[in-house]
């Protein structure tokens, strides 16, 4: 019996003194707690906006996250080389080479695509040549905020990228900010796909998707946009071809125009909208014929006699008379009836755990005692209304 009690008590010990500190239960750590990402509680759902608590951003543009409307951010570029390399780009009215040298970087505006213009980038023992390369740049998502608010974005054109250029090959270089499970072979913060260091079929920007966030998107081959020719006019007269073309070595500075604005949505999601249409509240839908901007139905100068216009080669005139319209689907389909009930199982894990809410302030205010014939003056003069 002795042995039995000293067993059981053995056995309560450590059942007592032990508790689980694996975070991916349901059991937290003292003091810890977890919350919805910020970009899943701003919005009730996909393509879902509108007044009512909780949903932020309303008007903002599509494809923003929450909590990051404030101001439009650029991402800063640096060129890292070659040394003799200077970068220029596509403006309003041609292009202005070199804008910046190679060690430099300059603020591009996100989500738009960039046509560059690179000088002094031939190989050893070739003839000088210029490349124009595009350059994409993707729009800030929550997880390189924080690095493109202090960090600039390496790009480097390197010998081998050009061996490639050289041999008529595309070359595409992805720089991505890698995920936490693919940050131990990043450089500098940051990772680099070469479309040519990859297997042959291998999509670079799908695969720096699955291993993090794409931030900007290099894509150039051998392609001359400016190339030496001459035009033949109407009165059968030859001219050189001319191309509009500042130097930054002369002082002559543009900024850089896009060529392609992305979609900010991205990934195939569709934008925000507004039940009502429009993208605004109360602004109306009119799919009433002759309501608005519908064009009304039957109009006499119609060629057909349902009142819509027909092909081309019918003569315009005719009245409006057919009072019946059939059109008859004879075709076999599967249709299952619609389920009558849905369940969706969720599990979050680790669980929301959020502090108690307070429901005591306690303070203590400390007031200065004045004298006889002692005068205190407030900070700002006494005004009224102010503390």
């Amino acid at each position: 019996m002795r042995y039995y009690l000293l067993t059981l008590g053995a056995l309560v010990v450590v059942c007592t003194g032990c508790a689980s500190t694996d975070t991916n239960g349901t059991i937290l750590a003292n003091r810890e707690h977890v919350a919805p990402p910020a970009s899943v509680m701003s919005r009730p759902g996909p393509m879902v906006d509108g007044p009512g608590p909780g949903v932020l951003g309303m008007f903002a543009m599509p494809g923003e996250h929450a909590g990051m409307q404030t101001a439009a951010m650029n991402t800063q570029v640096k060129f890292l080389g070659p040394n003799s390399m200077t970068v220029g780009w596509q403006t309003g009215e041609g292009f202005a080479a070199s804008q910046v040298k190679a060690g430099e970087y300059y603020d591009f505006q996100q989500s738009a695509i960039y046509q560059l213009m690179l000088d002094g980038v031939a190989l050893a023992g070739l003839p000088d040549r210029t490349l124009y390369p595009t350059l994409e740049v993707r729009a800030v998502h929550p997880t390189t905020h924080a690095y493109l608010q202090h960090n600039n974005v390496p790009l480097e054109i390197t010998e081998e990228d050009l061996e490639n250029v050289n041999s008529s090959n595309m070359v595409t270089k992805v720089i991505y900010l890698p995920d936490p499970e693919f940050q131990a072979r990043a450089i500098r913060g940051v990772e680099t796909l070469v479309s040519t260091r990859l297997d042959p079929g291998v999509d670079p920007v799908q695969q720096a998707e699955q291993m993090g966030t794409i931030m900007v998107i290099l894509r150039f081959g051998n392609k001359d946009l400016q190339p030496k020719g001459t035009v033949v006019g109407q009165n059968g007269e030859i001219t050189p071809v001319s191309y509009n073309v500042l130097n930054g070595t002369n002082g002559q500075m543009a900024p850089p125009v896009p060529i392609q604005i992305i979609n900010k949505a991205g990934n195939g999601i569709p934008s925000a909208m507004i039940a009502a249409g429009g993208g605004a509240p109360g602004q109306p839908v009119m799919p009433i014929a002759g309501m608005g901007a519908t064009p009304p139905w039957g109009m006499p100068s119609t060629s057909t006699p349902i009142g819509l216009p027909g092909p081309p080669h019918l003569p315009y005139g005719g009245p409006a008379g057919l009072q019946s319209h059939t059109i008859r689907n004879l075709s076999k389909n599967r249709m299952p009836k619609p389920t009558d009930h849905m369940l969706v199982d969720v599990r979050h894990n680790p669980g929301f755990s959020v502090p108690e809410p307070v429901k005591h302030i306690k303070y203590t205010e400390t007031h200065p005692v004045f004298g006889p014939n002692e005068v205190s003056v407030p900070a700002n003069g006494g005004a009224p209304g102010h503390f």
